[in-house]
């Protein structure tokens, strides 16, 4: 959306990745997390009136689990929007050019012509910040009474007095789980970068 010819979109879009990008992911959390108690119900109605469609109680909608998926994945939105708008905006105009003079309708050049040369560009930070995004989620400790991997091994370590073992464990899965995600980073890489290599 921030290349959209609307400003009114452009201007959205704008803020949402200044806010997000600008506000630490720690204190989003908290917030999310905190939804319920700041808004306990939510209903559809009349503004100012009496008149209410519907209604539900927040506790409902903002599980502890949507909390912290909704708050990763606005922060992550925000992040990754710009990696791809990057991408997009790296690709020689020429291209565009071209792809119009041969009369592709709009989404059979992006789809042939302008994505096959982005992801060269988009896929290597894309890959970094989903690996950043995986270890972002030990900060879901910040939304109450979570099931995340660092809340349950802070938790045994709490009843059995060892924190450092337990430190380790969590350390190791995160290891296992960020290295399948950097070898498919890998060859996410080489695929889109056949044809490239000097």
């Amino acid at each position: 959306m921030r290349k959209s010819v609307n400003p009114v979109l452009r201007g959205c879009s704008w803020f949402f990745i200044w806010f997000f990008r600008g506000t630490p992911v720690y204190t989003q959390l908290v917030f999310w997390g905190m939804f319920a108690v700041l808004v306990p119900k939510l209903s559809l109605g009349i503004p100012f009136t009496s008149v209410e469609f519907f209604s539900i109680d927040s506790n409902v909608v903002m599980t502890s689990l949507t909390a912290a998926v909704v708050g990763l994945s606005l922060n992550e939105a925000a992040y990754l929007s710009e990696i791809v708008r990057a991408g997009l905006e790296a690709v020689d105009a020429g291209q565009v050019e071209a792809s119009k003079a041969l009369g592709m309708s709009r989404s059979l050049m992006m789809r042939r012509v302008i994505l096959p040369q982005a992801m060269r560009i988009i896929v290597p930070p894309l890959g970094n910040e989903t690996i950043g995004m995986l270890k972002t989620t030990s900060l879901v400790l910040a939304v109450p009474f979570t099931l995340e991997l660092q809340f349950a091994t802070n938790a045994i370590a709490n009843r059995i007095y060892k924190p450092i073992p337990l430190l380790l464990v969590a350390s190791i899965w995160y290891l296992v789980i960020t290295s399948v995600l950097m070898v498919l980073q890998s060859m996410l890489e080489k695929h889109f970068g056949k044809g490239f290599e000097a």
